[in-house]
């Protein structure tokens, strides 16, 4: 008798912990129940996937989504629907909201409000401020919070930590990793006299490498003293790739497309304030860095940090403009581009994406292709090129910073736990996100 499945992805190039093949693969109950069925297997639903790529589901692991407080810019719905029309199966997103995400109630009420709204799982950042550190132990472990958040260096909203008491006092409570966004508050301060009126380009002035170079030798040296283990969020300097070289054992790292790609000065000049992000963008030097560390295995996780704004809000004139970019939708695309480029390998952007917020946030279920696991995966068209457009972003603010960007492979599929939710742009179904189970506080 032939196996019989509820979902049967047939002839898909897989790629996963044994390498890239062609294979069949059988889901039961929302769960890989075969990742080698047989030919002739029969399933409730069969998707014909020749010539397709099948990856795990693709994770992203820092957004912006906005609600609740701004909701203008993003909600946690558009935002959601732009990360599975991009092929990303599962996000983390920020406590930087309105009002903070600082509480095991305010944590409630974003799984509340993303309960079958989100259209991908989810998970959210608990954020650390002066006032709830010695309450950390007990809120790193509410359910569907995915880390800890500590802003070093001042950002978009009100959660700020720059002291290194304040950090020390947050490290000494709980156990789960830190997400730091390293930046020396001090030196940013120091240097906000650098920036030029309408002069997109002063943005490194001000944020200056020198400011993240700081700032990260002392959240290590505040890591190894309190024993407790760091993420370096979206590292944007050559200078610090051999320091978290130095420093694996208690830190992660991650990186994005933007800093990957997109290169200062020229830029500034192309998209003014549409360019502007925290750690900015910067020039060659620290691009051929990054790619450097990425080919050495420095980086952990590629995330988009997607932070979207109104173009009413971007166009105003340096320094006026509020730092942030969208980004779950192309950050698929972008980076398998850069696959078919040569600069990582198609079984890197699986470590990247899958393998390796499967081991940092220590996911339970998540990141890997392999029996018993969700049946979330990321389909791809290797062979289609697609243009980015601005009009066919989802995200409430209408616009990419890669608009125009030819890629070299596309999004073919969503599926999250067995369910199609994309497929060839167009969303399937209805919204079924649930938040992201954790083995720490299972």
């Amino acid at each position: 008798m032939a196996e019989t499945y509820d979902l049967l992805l047939k002839n898909g190039i897989v790629v996963n912990h044994d390498g890239v093949g062609e294979r069949h693969i059988g889901v039961r109950d929302g769960k890989i129940a075969n990742i080698n069925a047989s030919a002739d297997a029969a399933g409730g639903q069969v998707i014909d996937c020749k010539g397709l790529h099948i990856l795990p589901g693709v994770i992203d692991s820092q957004v912006h989504f906005r609600e609740p407080g701004a909701e203008h810019k993003e909600d946690l719905e558009t935002g959601s629907r732009a990360a599975v029309l991009g092929g990303v199966t599962a996000v983390f997103e920020m406590p930087n909201t309105s009002p903070l995400t600082t509480s095991a109630a305010a944590i409630e009420d974003k799984l509340t409000r993303a309960h079958h709204r989100m259209w991908c799982d989810h998970g959210f950042y608990m954020g650390a401020t002066h006032d709830n550190a010695k309450d950390m132990a007990e809120l790193e472990r509410q359910r569907g919070v995915c880390g800890i958040k500590i802003f070093m260096g001042a950002s978009t909203g009100d959660l700020l930590i720059a002291d290194d008491a304040g950090v020390r006092e947050v490290m000494r409570h709980g156990r789960r990793r830190i997400a730091i966004h390293s930046e020396d508050e001090d030196m940013l301060r120091a240097n906000a006299g650098l920036a030029r009126e309408g002069d997109w380009s002063s943005h490194p002035d001000v944020r200056s490498a020198e400011a993240a170079l700081k700032c990260t030798e002392r959240l290590l040296r505040l890591a190894r003293e309190t024993g407790r283990q760091v993420h370096v969020l979206h590292i944007s300097t050559a200078e610090e790739v051999p320091l978290l070289a130095a420093n694996k054992d208690i830190a992660t790292a991650e990186i994005t497309p933007q800093h990957l790609t997109l290169e200062g000065p020229e830029i500034y000049q192309r998209l003014k304030g549409f360019a502007q992000m925290n750690p900015p963008l910067r020039d060659r030097h620290h691009i051929d860095g990054l790619w450097q560390g990425l080919a050495s295995g420095i980086f952990d996780v590629c995330g988009s940090d997607h932070a979207p704004h109104s173009r009413e809000e971007k166009a105003k004139p340096y320094p006026a403009s509020p730092s942030g970019m969208p980004g779950v939708q192309t950050i698929v695309p972008v980076m398998l581009t850069h696959v078919q480029d040569g600069r990582l390998s198609l079984e890197r952007f699986v470590d990247l994406f899958c393998h390796g917020p499967n081991r940092i946030f220590q996911i339970a279920g998540k990141g890997r292709m392999a029996v018993g696991y969700d049946a979330d995966f990321t389909i791809i068209d290797m062979k289609k090129t697609h243009t980015i457009r601005d009009e066919d972003m989802a995200s409430k603010c209408g616009w990419t910073p890669f608009d125009g960007f030819t890629a070299k492979a596309w999004p073919k599929g969503t599926i999250i736990r067995g369910q199609q939710v994309m497929w060839e742009d167009e969303l399937v179904g209805s919204a079924i996100g649930e938040p992201v189970r954790f083995l720490e506080i299972m």
